[in-house]
């Protein structure tokens, strides 16, 4: 006797990639603006800039996949160096080999890990990833960039580019634990994305956890203004 689910799968299937296409289409091009907000933010040491469109990627690598995560970190960056910057194809390796070792890691392991402990340690994974990449990337590239002697780059690692990387990357941590939640809830009552098989309880965001979400963002927000000489 044939499976009556058989011949469901071609109908629901290309629906869900559409919806699917959609919402990850929706999240670049919020991506893509907050990218452009980010960009009014004071420069951290005069060419650095911090850049919060990682948060919205890594929602929706959260929600899509790693895959997806990447396929988002080349589409961004790839407009913001046709559309919004004077920094050509240097800075556009150098954002998706930022936002992708970031936004990749922490979706693979949420993957593996789907719970708020496995979101938590995927982000943190991510900060690791983002600013050991990124130490190996400005010590290769930015001499090319800024055009400084190697040696001054290489004495700028721990006291430059080791600081902001972690910075840029615990504040889209930050906002990642604060923001997804409703994020997620709006995108379903839209039918963007489909509703959680984890059940009821895994759906309870505890006080416990957002006050530690908000400590941290409040945190490195502030160390953010630190660093760009607002506070």
């Amino acid at each position: 006797m044939s499976d009556p689910m058989v011949n469901a799968i071609p109908v629901t299937r290309p629906r869900s990639n559409v919806r699917t296409l959609a919402s990850m289409a929706m999240l670049s091009a919020i991506a893509y603006v907050v990218m452009l907000l980010s960009k009014l933010l004071p420069q951290v040491y005069g060419f650095l800039q911090l850049d919060v469109k990682d948060t919205v990627i890594c929602i929706g690598g959260f929600l899509f996949g790693p895959l997806a995560a990447a396929a988002v970190s080349i589409v961004v960056p790839l407009l913001e160096m046709f559309f919004a910057s004077d920094t050509g194809p240097i800075g556009f390796i150098m954002n998706v080999l930022a936002t992708a070792s970031f936004c990749c890691t922490a979706a693979f392991v949420y993957r593996k890990l789907h719970t708020k402990k496995g979101a938590v340690i995927g982000l943190a994974l991510g900060v690791a990833a983002l600013t050991a990449v990124m130490l190996l990337w400005n010590y290769l590239i930015t001499p090319i960039y800024q055009g400084l002697p190697r040696a001054t780059v290489a004495a700028m690692l721990p006291t430059v580019f080791l600081p902001f990387n972690v910075v840029k990357g615990g504040l889209n941590m930050a906002l990642i634990l604060v923001l997804y939640k409703p994020v997620v809830t709006a995108l379903r009552k839209a039918r963007l994305v489909p509703e959680s098989q984890t059940g009821t309880q895994t759906r309870k965001l505890g006080a416990g956890f957002l006050l530690f979400s908000l400590a941290l963002l409040a945190t490195f927000v502030t160390i953010a203004l630190v660093l760009m000489g607002i506070l």
